[in-house]
């Protein structure tokens, strides 16, 4: 192997926006049927089954309320276990919502959370 050889790529999503917040993590169980979650999803908890959905604000039970982010791309084929962060400082441009809902409709809920969003740079 020569000394200036590139064996791999770091590749950042820019998910985190800072360290000045402790990052915590959960775990949750996702609905199954949701097709593919990407890490960055914002994530309800469906009050009739305990079981992680993606925030919609125009949906009812519990599915409208933020809760936290996943941590990772997950196929929701069948319901699976995954951890989602439930603290940190986010980057509001990289969280992805259901419906046409967009970080500022969520903002609130989030901060009392833990979770804070800004923008990076």
């Amino acid at each position: 192997m020569k000394m200036n050889e590139v064996i791999g790529e770091v590749e950042f999503d820019n998910l985190f926006a800072g360290t000045t917040v402790p990052v915590n993590k959960k775990s949750v169980q996702l609905k199954a049927g949701q097709g593919v979650l990407l890490r960055g999803t914002v994530l309800a908890i469906e009050t009739a089954t305990g079981l992680a959905v993606k925030v919609d604000s125009t949906k009812t039970g519990g599915m409208e309320s933020a809760d936290c982010i996943l941590t990772d791309d997950v196929d929701t084929t069948i319901a699976v276990a995954n951890t989602a962060y439930s603290s940190g400082l986010f980057n509001r441009k990289a969280l992805i919502f259901g419906g046409t809902d967009t970080a500022a409709k969520h903002e609130k809920t989030l901060r009392t959370l833990g979770i804070y969003l800004t923008e990076n740079l």
